[in-house]
């Protein structure tokens, strides 16, 4: 952290980083006269983001996007989502049930979006209202550092630029946030805190997925997979429909992805070419974009005082992003954060007191019902028994017995598996492991699956041709990750783990050899940072020294 002086620029507010959550702060202190500095990383905002994705208005959230962005919908988002199904898988055989009642529980509309089209959408919309109270956003500029003073966090520090002081600093910089790791609020150390996302972007005609998916052309749908063709891995997959293209892709716990070794481009290959996807395709299948991020689980990180000094934590950053079996919320909840924070602000503005604003965040995050969302008290009450090893061993074991597929397979257990699906008081406290994501899902479709006969004989890009598609402007001499350790004990997990790495493929970011030094023989791990696509799965699997590329260095997605 770098000392202030009296010599630096001072906006009353900074807000870092220019998606959903950062946009929605920066347009909420603008409404209130704020004068407003946004810092956004990326060549336009949307050039580092991946989302899965959905954006929700719920009716309980005191903000919804299209409250501060009017035309929201219209202009930035793709098809709005009308039915939403999940579909347990085994092997070739599959049980879907109707998710519409989980969905739309709270709900006053849901869009599937791509942050591409929708960031940059934002952060015109943001410099026109920050521009107005003196303040606007500024691109390709990479915030690296806090600025403080007697060890008080005054404002930020940037590769691009001097420091700059603020009486506001929103951290609205992703799931990577290194202005929350700076400030000591949020650590990369337990990969269980962790989910890894994996997506490809597939090409498809406007009437092809209103044919294929039968849909109107003012509609589209969510689909949900779980089981097992992720084999063991605790996860599954989703596909959205958007304008002209479908997002498909992977969610899953990061300790089970290096638990199992898991690569996780072959897991998203194995829902790509699974039957079921047979007659959406057609057999027809050009990938635009392939994309990887992790998500921080809500449940078990999300911050209940995510601020220091005149730091705000929102988003991704603060861990804000609920998972919970089906209900996959996000960028509603960051909406939600920044303008909450932006009004925390509003009210404590001039308090001489630096956390008056953090305090006040934390108790409207509270009092909004958000953090309840977010960190179920029902779940953290849940887990001590139903993520105990005995207990869950336990069921697994009836699940593989006659009980289990006695239980489960009749007409009255079909019923009632279909309501607990669509409960949104179950789904909150649902264990993270193994028998929700894999052995329930896939002894459900045994039992009442129907088999899928259709030929899948579509051929996903191989890694090397995914990572040749994707766009780079690679800071030549400046690597942003240094491999601190290069044993396979302390660094292997992120050969198989790293999204664009893999134990038989040398053109990743991680790959692992054997090395003879004086007679014996131990198994190295190498980096090269040129493919990284910046998700940092190899900050939390492998020793390093994690930091961002320099402003509008590195990847840059079109999709997103």
């Amino acid at each position: 952290m770098a000392a202030a002086t009296d010599d630096y620029e001072h906006y009353e507010a900074v807000v870092v980083g220019c998606g959903p959550g950062g946009a929605a702060a920066a347009a909420r202190l603008a409404d209130h006269g704020v004068e407003t500095l946004v810092l956004e990383r990326g060549t336009e905002a949307g050039s580092k983001n991946v989302s899965g994705g959905l954006i929700y208005a719920e009716d309980s959230a005191p903000y919804a996007i299209d409250d501060l962005f009017d035309g929201f919908r219209e202009a930035a988002a793709e098809r709005p989502v009308t039915d939403y199904y999940i579909h347990n898988v085994a092997g070739n055989t599959v049980k879907t049930y109707d998710l519409t009642d989980l969905h739309e529980h709270d709900t006053d509309w849901c869009d599937a979006v791509l942050r591409r089209e929708m960031d940059s959408w934002l952060e015109r919309r943001v410099h026109e209202k920050t521009s107005e109270t003196g303040g606007g956003v500024l691109t390709n500029v990479r915030v690296n550092g806090l600025l403080e003073e007697n060890g008080e966090i005054v404002g930020v520090t940037c590769d691009e630029l001097d420091p700059i002081e603020a009486d506001l600093i929103v951290a609205a910089d992703g799931v990577n946030s290194e202005l929350a790791r700076a400030a000591g609020l949020m650590d990369w150390e337990e990969p269980e805190e962790w989910f890894q996302g994996v997506k490809a972007v597939v090409d498809m005609d406007p009437d092809a997925i209103d044919d294929r998916f039968d849909l109107e052309s003012d509609e589209g749908v969510a689909h949900l997979f779980s089981g097992d063709l992720f084999e063991d891995v605790r996860g599954g997959g989703f596909l959205y429909t958007n304008e002209e293209s479908l997002s498909i892709g992977t969610v899953f716990h990061l300790d089970s992805l290096v638990e199992q070794e898991a690569e996780p481009h072959e897991l998203l290959d194995a829902l790509l070419t699974h039957p079921l996807l047979a007659g959406w395709f057609k057999n027809e299948y050009h990938e635009r974009e392939y994309a990887a991020k992790l998500v921080p689980d809500s449940k078990k990180v999300a911050h209940r005082e995510p601020y220091r000094d005149r730091l705000v934590l929102v988003g991704d950053a603060a861990g804000q992003m609920q998972a919970q079996g089906p209900i996959i919320k996000g960028m509603n909840h960051a909406v939600t954060a920044g303008a909450l924070a932006a009004d925390a602000f509003a009210v404590t503005r001039g308090n001489a007191d630096p956390e008056a604003a953090g305090r006040r965040y934390a108790k409207m995050l509270e009092d909004s019902g958000t953090m309840d969302k977010l960190r179920p008290r029902r779940y953290e009450l849940s887990r001590t028994v139903g993520e105990h090893d005995a207990v869950t061993n336990a069921v697994e074991r009836v699940l593989e017995s006659p009980v289990g597929s006695l239980a489960v397979g009749n007409l009255i257990a079909d019923r009632l598996l279909k309501r607990a699906y669509n409960s949104p008081f179950l789904v909150s406290m649902l264990p993270d492991t193994k028998t929700g994501y894999v052995s329930l899902p896939t002894l459900i479709a045994e039992e009442h699956g129907k088999t899928i006969h259709w030929e899948n004989d579509i051929e996903p890009p191989s890694l090397e041709e995914r990572i040749g598609e994707l766009t780079y402007d690679t800071d030549v001499g400046n690597p942003h990750i240094e491999l601190l350790d290069q044993s396979f004990e302390a660094s292997g997990a992120a050969v198989t783990t790293c999204p664009v790495s893999a134990e038989d493929f040398g053109g990743g970011c991680y790959r692992s050899e054997s090395v003879r030094t004086n007679g014996t023989e131990e198994t190295l791990v190498s980096l090269d940072t040129q493919p990284c696509v910046e998700c940092g799965t190899c900050a939390v699997v492998a020793d390093t020294e994690w930091e961002h590329p320099r402003g509008g260095k590195g990847v840059e997605y079109r999709e997103g």
